[in-house]
């Protein structure tokens, strides 16, 4: 088929697909979406035209995404048979991802899909269809409901680490609040390990504005980085004596830092194109090296919104004489925002 599924959290369908309509256009495709609002998931057509050439296109606001093979459905009692026969031709895959909508309804199948995974997974073995091959071929059951949905492969880890797009991390009882995962999952969707191991390197300096209660400084403070939190908010208990942490009672817009850091992150609740300067003046002036930090988006036209501050920010710190990579996510724990980072080149 020549279509990609993209699945996206459950309300942010459209701003996928006016993504995706970009994205074909700069790759010279034409293409539509069929999708319908709430259902967590999209198909982007683009007609008598290979689905691959858009397979590593990383749209924001989706969590993964891969190129469809076929639909299946509906399937009989004895689904393993028929989903061996609808991938009689497929070459061998290293792993097997069985997915679904992040809906109520889609929720509903993951007992299921966990029950069936086990013999699934036991009959592709046998007929040689799911075995080591190092090229990172993933076979991709998409279900939207225990008898119909997609098939598809990603090859080269294009569809990102995890089943569904969504992270398995577990929150810390030392976390002093669930934006801790949001931290975590942007630090493993937005960097390379290479680049985790060298940012996240015990010793190195950062500033969390607007830090109250202290997730995002916790985070870093816990891998050994030396944090200053800058909020008149008062953050959570031991924080800041049990890790390298130190509180400055001030305001996140106007304090400025006395020597310039590694990290910058930022979390607060401001017009999206205030945090944006915000940004912009800190890594144009040198004051931070790195900068991760969120958006808070209108109800409406989110996708325009991320583009035009994203752009707006690259032309600032170019002025500024800065070359950086700015990578952007919807990420699982994000909701009505978007999380960014801009990094250093070379």
């Amino acid at each position: 088929m020549d279509s990609n599924l993209l699945l996206c959290r459950p309300g942010f369908e459209s701003d996928c697909a006016a993504e995706m309509d970009r994205l074909s256009r700069d790759a010279g495709l034409w293409g539509y979406a069929r999708a319908v609002e709430g259902q967590g998931y999209l198909l982007w057509h683009t007609p008598q035209q290979p689905a691959e050439r858009i397979a590593d296109a990383r749209p924001v606001f989706a969590r993964t995404g891969w190129p469809v093979l076929d639909a299946f459905g509906p399937l009989p009692d004895n689904r393993i048979e028929a989903l061996l026969a609808l991938l009689d031709d497929v070459e061998p895959v290293d792993e097997l991802r069985l997915e679904h909508p992040d809906t109520n309804e889609g929720r509903g199948l993951h007992r299921f899909l966990k029950r069936f995974r086990r013999p699934l997974e036991a009959a592709l073995t046998r007929q040689g269809l799911l075995k080591p091959s190092g090229r990172e071929r993933c076979l991709h059951l998409f279900f939207t409901d225990s008898r119909h949905g997609y098939a598809g492969v990603s090859e080269g880890g294009r569809a990102g680490p995890w089943e569904n797009g969504v992270p398995r991390l577990k929150l810390s009882a030392q976390a002093p609040s669930r934006s801790a995962l949001k931290i975590e999952e942007a630090c493993q969707r937005l960097m390379n390990p290479d680049e985790r191991a060298h940012w996240l390197r015990s010793g190195r300096e950062a500033i969390d504005l607007g830090a109250a209660p202290g997730g995002w400084s916790w985070f870093l403070a816990s891998r050994g980085l030396r944090v200053t939190a800058v909020d008149h908010g008062k953050l959570a208990d031991g924080l800041e004596n049990e890790y390298p942490v130190t509180r400055v009672a001030a305001d996140a817009f106007t304090w400025r830092p006395p020597s310039p850091v590694d990290w910058l992150v930022c979390d607060v609740v401001d017009k999206p194109a205030r945090t944006r300067a915000l940004m912009e003046q800190w890594l144009g002036r040198g004051w931070a090296r790195l900068a991760l930090f969120n958006l808070k988006l209108p109800m409406k036209q989110r996708h325009v919104q991320v583009e035009q501050l994203r752009a707006q920010l690259r032309e600032g710190l170019e002025k500024s004489g800065l070359r950086v990579r700015i990578r952007a996510a919807h990420l699982y724990h994000d909701r009505d925002e978007v999380t960014l980072l801009v990094l250093p080149r070379g």
